[in-house]
């Protein structure tokens, strides 16, 4: 009895009060920097707001040096988003920049990052497009929008030639990469506040399939073809993949939409922009189609 009368004595403070447990905010900033760097950004984000060792160990370098893409401080330079002082940021901050829309080229090119996965994204308005006919405003018109990251978007009332061509020279991170073109059937507004779309321009995509294809300058080719449909919704239509093997060097992409069979009239459709985002997230775009 005494055996057991000594044991709990030295189990207990003078008090007679167990003894405090260790807590989460114990826990040492270094071990918990460790179990977050294989969490993603988000989550990690998330678990910053538990205490102040969680806030402390998401802010470490090493977690953030590996969530940025390989090649972030060429794309820093190559954009000139960053001013001296913000080159100082620690990587926690130079990442949240980067997930920010970052235009260049006069605006009408955006790059930036997937909150998620870090991966780059980029987008290209149609003002950075050569359309056919885009300077005769019987056929187009740039019309204002807010259902555009770029507020304006090249509209088509009517023509026998479509196409519309483009081409960028960047340097991705190594990876697979599918790009898009963003397409609307009729004319978006707003009326008494509500959306609505006018349908009146419509026609001439039911008879021929919109041919799509890109071309890169390392010898890769995709090719694909869809009827326009499903008005007064913008649609993202796949145009193919392509691989960047070598992060290091710039790769040129051309890409194109035509429906040139002069033997009927087309119109109505609105051309938004061009995506180029990596394949994981080019998979999601395409599920929500």
């Amino acid at each position: 009895m005494g055996a057991n009368i000594s044991g709990i004595d030295a189990d207990t403070d003078g008090d007679n009060n167990p003894p405090s447990r260790p807590k989460l905010g114990d826990i040492p900033e270094s071990c918990l920097a460790l179990v977050l760097m294989n969490l993603d950004p988000p989550e990690i984000c998330k678990l910053a707001r538990l205490n102040r060792a969680f806030r402390g160990a998401s802010a470490a370098d090493f977690i953030w040096e590996a969530k940025l893409p390989p090649n972030y401080r060429s794309l820093i330079q190559e954009l000139k988003i960053f001013d001296e002082f913000s080159m100082n940021l620690r990587k926690k901050g130079i990442y949240a920049r980067l997930c920010r829309p970052n235009p260049f080229d006069g605006g009408t090119k955006e790059v930036w990052l997937d909150k998620r996965t870090g991966g780059v994204c980029f987008s290209i308005s149609s003002k950075a497009l050569t359309i056919t006919g885009i300077d005769d405003r019987r056929y187009w018109n740039h019309i204002p929008t807010e259902e555009s990251r770029f507020q304006t978007v090249a509209y088509l009332q009517q023509t026998w030639w479509f196409e519309v061509d483009g081409e960028f020279e960047f340097r991705f991170p190594p990876g697979t990469y599918s790009l898009f073109f963003r397409l609307h059937l009729g004319r978006a507004s707003k009326r008494l506040g509500r959306r609505v779309c006018n349908p009146e321009h419509i026609h001439g995509w039911d008879i021929k399939p919109v041919k799509f294809q890109l071309t890169t300058s390392e010898g890769q080719h995709a090719v694909s073809k869809c009827y326009l449909e499903n008005p007064g919704n913008w649609i993202h239509h796949h145009v193919g993949d392509f691989v960047v093997e070598q992060g290091d060097t710039a790769m040129k992409v051309k890409f194109s939409a035509t429906q040139i069979d002069c033997t009927h009239t087309k119109g109505g459709v609105c051309v938004d922009s061009v995506l180029i985002c990596p394949w994981s997230i080019g998979k999601e775009v395409r599920q929500h189609l």
